[in-house]
């Protein structure tokens, strides 16, 4: 491959890789779930009804999960009195105990939950982590953000999904 062969290349990679990564308005319902968090207590998506909820789908051996935690620690503390919530959803293989080691020690004060296949595929994270999806308070998926995404994206997106 040629430089220019070799430029062009990594510039349509970076544009998938920006495409893949940026927020894809939609309104579909969100999948339900019910999952066990870390202290093996069922909880479901309903739970949150009338809330907005940014839905992490994350690992703690991932690199960009770790790196977007602090943001949902700062969103939980700015929105949660608000209407809005963050929940992780782990796929860590490891278990519940590991998880819960990892969060304490990382600070993460919202709710944590055990995932599964059928749940990470359901919300597209069979396409890679992190993916964070962006439900309304009428239980619609207003946005999905596959990789590492900045914080200022999500409380806007959490500002429009208030909004409506």
């Amino acid at each position: 491959m040629n430089n220019s062969s070799s430029r062009i290349f990594t510039l349509v990679f970076l544009g998938l890789a920006a495409l893949l990564g940026s927020s894809a308005l939609r309104a579909d319902p969100a999948p339900a779930w019910t999952l066990k968090d870390l202290d093996g207590k069922s909880v479901s998506l309903s739970d949150f009804k009338g809330k907005v909820v940014v839905l992490d789908i994350w690992a703690t051996w991932c690199p960009p999960c770790r790196a977007e935690i602090p943001h949902f620690i700062e969103l939980q503390n700015e929105w949660k009195d608000k209407g809005a919530t963050i929940v992780g959803v782990s796929v860590d293989s490891t278990g519940a105990a590991d998880v819960a080691k990892f969060a304490k020690d990382n600070g993460m004060n919202y709710p944590i939950v055990m995932g599964d296949e059928a749940t990470a595929t359901a919300y597209g994270a069979d396409q890679g982590i992190p993916t964070t999806v962006v439900i309304d308070k009428k239980g619609n998926i207003v946005a999905s953000h596959l990789g590492l995404t900045d914080k200022d994206v999500f409380e806007s997106d959490i500002k429009k999904a208030l909004a409506e």
